[in-house]
């Protein structure tokens, strides 16, 4: 079986090269029709149709949207391949023929653009072409493929609400999980690391609670605006005078919603906050320090009612499984060679991937070089981390992956990915 994997792994690209067409349409139909976390039921419903064409058993519904597709081979080990089904409340803004235009109502009842920002459109079209190309190569494998379309990755409660639905219970536990993350890289280059991968993370969501009333009598009021930039400025304390300096922290506003026009001082502010760490001792600690300042600006403000903190969901650190990581880091390498595989240092983005490693389940996770060549070269500076730094990144209005060359090695390095573990 590995001297047969060996010579399928090495017809992945002409293979990958075949259906292309038909996984730029798919890209391209997901991407001009993005669903925010937790309200994909059209993308979920096109994954899964796409995932019966390929011949998969496919099951809906599971833990939301999430979808789970079992191409089933024989026996041998149960290997799962994920991809994300959500897109992001941001305006596109790439100029492509096929780009967003979508408008919808977020969780909170505001109207909010939505736009593939972040290239789940391209994993699920990659993962799609991975199943395809083991679907038509059943001789160089035996066991079981598991492709899931996980929802809810950007709010961190897909793979939760996967898991607690019984992920592993009905549908069988993976010897490994596979995932890959397009990245501001040259196309046709993967990034590997032992990990951390990617952070641990918590969410912490505010409402200040003041006393609203006109801009004229401000002394009349508990202005929960002012309130809210204390905080906003207080907790940037958290980094650099509760936090060992040595051990990375970070503490993000990304929210901030308060009053709707600009004579009348409101009643409530919300503020949402992001904290990314390599240690889950450490992100309690920041999390428990952000949570009293938060209370401490408010009474010190006179606030009326005490502050809604609502602290979750949290994702783990992301570190892969040793062995299987090798296993399929070798395979990418004989694929493209020792110089497009590089070795990526800890980053504090944050997913929920890290959710999959339970039970003694392993996880590998790479990343997908998405830029074409021309863009790299014109990209300012000649290191690698200047070049990244000029390009657009993830959840960027602009952020627009080389379609057909991200797709191609995509699915080239998920199928090689999955051949090495049915090896392993």
């Amino acid at each position: 079986m590995r001297n047969e994997s060996a010579s399928s792994t090495a017809r992945l690209p002409d293979d990958a090269a075949r259906i292309l067409p038909s996984a730029r349409r798919l890209y391209e139909e997901l991407h001009a029709h993005p669903e925010l976390s937790g309200q994909e039921k059209v993308t979920a419903a096109l994954f899964a149709a796409r995932l019966t064409d390929v011949g998969c058993d496919v099951t809906s519904g599971v833990g939301g949207h999430g979808v789970v597709g079992l191409l089933l081979n024989g026996d041998g080990p149960l290997v799962a391949l994920r991809a994300e089904l959500d897109g992001l409340p941001v305006a596109e803004a790439t100029g492509l023929p096929y780009a967003s235009t979508r408008t919808v109502t977020g969780a909170d009842g505001r109207a909010v653009p939505v736009a593939h920002a972040c290239g789940h459109d391209a994993h699920l079209a990659c993962a799609w072409g991975a199943a395809m190309l083991l679907a038509g190569q059943r001789d160089a494998w035996s066991g079981t493929l598991m492709v899931i379309g996980q929802p809810a990755e950007e709010t961190l409660t897909g793979a939760r609400d996967m898991l607690a639905d019984g992920l592993y219970e009905r549908f069988g536990r993976p010897d490994v999980v596979l995932a890959q993350h397009v990245a501001p890289l040259p196309c046709g280059v993967l990034a590997h690391g032992p990990g951390p991968l990617t952070s641990a993370a918590a969410l912490v969501n505010v409402v200040v609670r003041g006393r609203g009333g006109h801009g004229a009598t401000p002394h009349l009021t508990v202005d929960p605006v002012v309130v809210a930039a204390n905080i906003i400025q207080r907790i940037q304390s958290v980094v650099s005078r509760e936090n060992n300096p040595f051990e990375p922290l970070v503490v993000t506003v990304g929210s901030l919603h308060a009053g709707t026009v600009p004579n009348v001082i409101p009643d409530r502010a919300e503020l949402g906050i992001s904290i990314r760490c390599y240690a889950n001792t450490q992100l309690d600690r920041a999390v428990a320090a952000v949570c009293r300042i938060v209370r401490a600006e408010c009474q010190a403000a006179g606030c009326p009612e005490e502050p809604d903190i609502t602290v979750g969901p949290n994702a783990p650190v992301n570190i892969n499984d040793r062995a299987y990581a090798a296993s399929v880091r070798s395979a990418h390498t004989a694929l493209l060679g020792e110089r497009r595989v590089l070795t990526t240092p800890a980053m504090l983005a944050s997913e929920d991937f890290g959710l999959f490693a339970r039970d003694g389940v392993g996880t590998v996770y790479w990343f997908l070089g998405s830029v074409a060549a021309t863009d790299w070269g014109n990209a300012p500076g000649t290191a690698l981390q200047e070049k990244v730094a000029g390009l657009p990144a993830n959840h960027a209005p602009d952020f627009a992956p080389s379609v057909e060359a991200t797709l191609q090695h995509g699915i080239t390095a998920a199928a090689a990915a999955a051949l090495a573990c049915f090896a392993h």
